[in-house]
């Protein structure tokens, strides 16, 4: 108890389990951080003591990240953007370990980064939403649904487990969504519209998109755009992406549709900011001279 209150460096303490601590805090957290523990229990072939980490092992472990094959997918490499991740969340652990002074040391100040790679993100322009939304398609549950990512920016995760008990009055008297994130754990509050209330269909009892499902998003998706004439490779999360963009090009400000994205900081909101040519368009000539 001493060691702890007053940093006094235990001796018993570099002997302790670290996989079994990394493990407890990924049960903790979202589906990333059991990822994260997979691909170290593996890196460190299921051993590894808080004495073992250093900064000579967080490095090599950043080495194995941008090499690593994918868990379910052995025979492809993991992305640079999903290492970048992986190694972000390891960060993360690194950070509670260090607070709750069970490392001795910030080896985050002593360890770089993974730069994330630009990717082009495809979305639909407005055009292109009210073409979908007024193209028929085989399941309707998936329009419904899509449509509904669309208005909110809402995850598949989140929309497949929205319960009608969490669309009640906010303390406005206004209708909304009281949920918690899935990726993220927090619980969120999100307004509701006539429009995207109209989607959920008439209220009932349990989930609100019954029958809604990932597979869906696969083949019947794929002809419900194919249907409604557009090209572009849109996945379902790329509804998410298309509520980004057009809330950014009608004005929204970026702190707004970053609360409404449940992003936990800005810079991963300003992403989509860099999609919107017409709002950079916008910005040209107000700043004038005379």
């Amino acid at each position: 108890v001493i060691n702890n209150e007053f940093g006094f460096l235990d001796r018993e303490q570099p002997k302790a389990d670290f996989l079994l601590y990394f493990e407890e805090k990924a049960k903790k957290h979202y589906d990333k951080w059991i990822i994260v523990y997979r691909h170290f229990e593996r890196f460190v072939n299921g051993k590894c003591s808080f004495g073992d980490v250093t900064i000579e092992l967080c490095n090599k472990f950043r080495e194995y990240l941008l090499t690593a094959k994918q868990l379910r997918h052995p025979k492809l490499t993991i992305t640079r953007n999903s290492a970048a991740g992986y190694w972000s969340t390891f960060r993360a652990l690194l950070k509670e370990a260090y607070k709750e002074r069970l490392l001795k040391e910030n080896l985050n100040d002593f360890i770089e980064d993974i730069e994330y790679e630009e990717v082009k993100k495809n979305f639909l322009t407005a055009d292109e939403v009210k073409l979908l939304a007024a193209t028929p398609c085989e399941k309707p549950i998936l329009k419904a649904a899509s449509l509904f990512s669309i208005l909110t920016g809402l995850r598949i995760s989140d929309i497949i487990k929205l319960r009608w008990e969490d669309i009640r009055p906010d303390a406005d008297g206004e209708m909304a969504m009281f949920i918690r994130i899935q990726k993220t754990q927090k619980e969120s509050i999100h307004p509701l519209s006539p429009e995207m209330l109209a989607l959920c269909g008439e209220r009932d009892k349990g989930i609100v998109f019954k029958g809604f499902n990932r597979s869906m998003t696969q083949e019947p998706l794929k002809k419900w755009l194919k249907a409604a004439g557009i090209t572009k490779r849109i996945t379902f999360h790329r509804f998410r992406d298309t509520f980004a963009t057009l809330q950014l090009a009608a004005g929204t400000d970026i702190y707004t549709v970053s609360k409404m994205l449940d992003h936990a900081n800005v810079t991963t909101t300003q992403i989509y900011a860099r999609l919107v040519d017409s709002t950079k368009r916008d910005t040209v000539g107000r700043i004038k001279l005379s």
